[in-house]
């Protein structure tokens, strides 16, 4: 088996939750703010982040944080303790990042474009005293039955009901920094099922420190590299392959606050981007742009992509018009705090078909049902074990132990693995579309459908689309009333994420088709909407 070469530090096997013996590196930062400090140390009058017109030095970011985490601690919120981030991209989420940090408080980052309930749901679920909103979404914040130990709530603008981010940067409040335990949590990211409620899986200061390295050293990132952050910093790849890998670099960070094609190039050109992690869609618009043959990228040397696959017409393109560019394919999720595998460097071409191979500190089995290894090429499920593994779900415990296996995280993705190491993903639940690298559970799409009273029954499904990949469809059995596409689509608006809500239906005033056990059969579905869409059945 392929493994990584030596540039990689010196690893040593350490025992860590309780029961879990993984592979670590011996030398490293012992935490998330750590890698605040070491890079102020290391590159204190450096660039960390830009944001339109906005720029702070290492210096700089350091103590903005420093005085909010002084702010936090004089309201009473000490180690341990939740702060919830309902915001977009914008360097403060980064600022209340790092000075929840440096106090031992947990982050909460949460998705600016989850609706009420699900605001509601996580606020409470992991008890946050605080949230950092947008001024926006003020009215979305939950009431305080909703959220019982939700104290405070701090608005990027003035806003009725909270109090100002101003208001509370203002004064100069002393902080001491919290030593925490790297297996303590650091964050708390909320992730889908395709049953019941989100998870809350909790990221360790080990485990973010660890990707982070992975990250840096499988790229060779140093302090002259410069990153622009296209994907939402509330996932876990805006977290961690964005922020704290750049940080771990002492690096150049470039926030935008939405990834538009064109101006993401002119700000590539200008600031003389090195390195990005897009969604393959986003490569794909950056080569629908007129000019992209003509403008000066010739900084850019790491284009890494994951979430879904990257199309090899758009491979091919990118390598013929960016000569420079390496591209770098990696695989992972928010139970592996982002990333498991990483194509190395130039092998893109000769592997195009997989995702690479298990980082260094990872270790990947395919298993067939009974947990039995399966032998290279075979089919089965991945399972990902390793110190960037969460360490559990946020006061879930069954559902732990439903996902865990001493240390092993049991993905849900089919795939094999070849006698070199490299990891082909083959397949994946089927319940799941994949719309741009935002991935949709289809049954929170369909429990929303089944409020509506016209709706007897639903499924949604994948629609092929060659810009983002799937798009959401929905097959609606409807009841006696009728009811037109743009009704089902504003009805699904205040229940889902937008990027959740069904873009085109099917409707029957028959039973949606079924097995002979009564079970949906989605794959009839699916191969009806991907030959209307593309001529073809899949």
């Amino acid at each position: 088996m392929k493994i990584w070469d030596d540039t990689w530090p010196a690893m040593r096997l350490e025992a860590h939750y309780n029961d879990r013996v993984v592979r670590c590196f011996e030398n490293r930062p012992t935490s998330l703010y750590q890698l605040l400090v070491d890079a102020q140390a290391k590159n204190p009058k450096g660039i960390a982040l830009v944001c339109e017109d906005k720029r702070l030095t290492y210096t700089q970011l350091l103590q903005a944080s420093t005085q909010l985490a002084g702010a936090i601690t004089s309201k009473g919120i000490v180690a341990g303790e939740r702060i919830a981030l309902m915001l977009g991209n914008r360097i403060e989420f980064i600022v209340v990042l790092f000075a929840a940090a440096r106090i031992g408080v947990i982050s909460v980052p949460l998705s600016i474009r989850d609706q009420k309930p699900g605001f509601a749901y996580a606020l409470a679920h992991c008890g946050a005293r605080a949230v950092f909103h947008e001024a926006d979404l003020s009215a979305l914040l939950p009431d305080a039955k909703e959220a019982p130990d939700l104290t405070y709530r701090i608005s990027m603008q003035s806003c009725a009901g909270s109090d100002s981010y101003e208001q509370w940067t203002a004064i100069d409040h002393a902080s001491t920094i919290t030593q925490v335990a790297e297996e303590d949590t650091a964050v708390i990211l909320y992730t889908s099922g395709t049953t019941g409620r989100p998870k809350g899986a909790m990221l360790t200061h080990l485990a973010i420190v660890h990707s982070s390295m992975h990250y840096q050293i499988g790229m060779g990132l140093t302090t002259q590299d410069c990153s622009i952050v296209t994907v939402p910093l509330s996932h876990v790849t805006g977290l961690i392959a964005l922020i704290t890998t750049m940080v771990l670099s002492a690096c150049k960070l470039i926030v935008m606050p939405q990834f538009k094609a064109a101006v993401f190039l002119k700000l590539a050109v200008e600031e003389k981007m090195t390195h990005t992690l897009m969604v393959p869609a986003m490569y794909n618009l950056c080569l629908l742009e007129k000019d992209f043959g003509k403008m000066n990228l010739s900084a850019w040397r790491v284009g890494a992509y994951g979430g879904a696959p990257m199309p090899v017409a758009t491979i091919e393109k990118l390598a013929d018009t960016v000569r420079s560019l390496i591209l770098m394919n990696c695989y992972g999720a928010t139970e592996t705090t982002s990333p498991a595998t990483l194509m190395p460097q130039g092998e893109t071409v000769n592997h195009n078909d997989t995702v690479g191979i298990a980082l260094s500190c990872v270790d990947m089995c395919v298993v067939d049902d009974q947990g039995i290894q399966l032998p290279s090429h075979e089919m089965g499920e991945i399972w990902i074990k390793g110190p960037m593994v969460v360490k559990g779900y946020w006061n879930n415990p069954k559902a732990t132990a439903e996902n865990f296996i001493a240390g092993y995280w049991r993905s849900g993705d089919l795939g094999s693995m070849d006698e070199q190491g490299y990891v082909k993903v083959l397949d994946r639940k089927k319940d799941m579309i994949n719309r741009g690298g935002y991935k949709i559970y289809t049954i929170e799409v369909e429990n929303a459908l089944y409020e509506h009273p016209s709706v007897q029954e639903c499924a949604v499904v994948a629609k092929p689309c060659e810009v983002l990949g799937e798009r959401v469809h929905a097959f609606v059995s409807l009841r006696s009333s009728p009811i037109t596409d743009q009704e089902l689509k504003t009805f699904c608006q205040s229940r889902l994420s937008d990027y959740k809500v069904p873009e085109s239906f099917t409707f029957l005033q028959t039973p949606l088709p079924r097995n002979a056990n009564g079970k949906l059969m989605k794959r009839l579905m699916r191969d009806e909407i991907t030959a209307l869409t593309t001529g073809k059945s899949s």
